[in-house]
This record gives C-alpha cells, sequence and structure tokens, in this order.
C-alpha cells in the first residue's frame, strides 16, 4: 500500500516538472517588444493579466529579459525586466515579444 502511493505521488511529481521545465527553459533570455501597432505601446503590469496596473508603455525595440512566463486564462504573461533599467520589472503579454 506505502509503495503504491509513492508511486502515484511519484508520478505527479515527474509530471509536474517535465510539464514545466520546457515552457520555462524556452522563455528564459532576451527578447525584444515587436508588433505593437504604431503610435501604441505594450503595457508592462505588476501583475499576470489585464486587471492589474499599468506601470510602463513599452515601444517596439525595447530590450528585455524574460524570467518566466505563465498561462492566463488565454494569454501567456512573462515576467520580464528592461535591459537598460534592471529595477523595472513587470508582466507583459508573450504574444508581444520576440527572440535577440
Amino acid at each position: 500500500m506505502r509503495s503504491a502511493i509513492f508511486l502515484v505521488l511519484t508520478a505527479i511529481l515527474l509530471g509536474a516538472i517535465i510539464e514545466a521545465e520546457p515552457a520555462a527553459a524556452a522563455s528564459l533570455g532576451r527578447y525584444e517588444v515587436f508588433g505593437v501597432e504604431d503610435g501604441d505601446m505594450l503595457k508592462l503590469r505588476a501583475g499576470p493579466g489585464i486587471g492589474f496596473n499599468v506601470i510602463a508603455g513599452l515601444p517596439n525595440g525595447t530590450a528585455l529579459r524574460v524570467h518566466s512566463c505563465e498561462q492566463t486564462g488565454s494569454t501567456r504573461w512573462c515576467r520580464v525586466s528592461l535591459q537598460r533599467a534592471r529595477g523595472l520589472k513587470g508582466y507583459v503579454s508573450w504574444a508581444y515579444l520576440r527572440k535577440f
């Protein structure tokens, strides 16, 4: 009985690790803001969703470092910091990022 419970818990833990690693590994690194319409900016938010306060607007070409990403509803949100102002951190939509 104990070994069956141990096997189930191990399988659940391994499944969570295997599922989480590819998304995290693929998202880390240097990116730039891309695809924002002319005259508009990508909103850097305090949290992963449109309900969070806007910290700053980022124009196309802004260099970012992506630290992690998570799925919230139908949007993938990434925790980022600015390359030139690393103390400025927040969340942006993955859809407007491209790899450097």
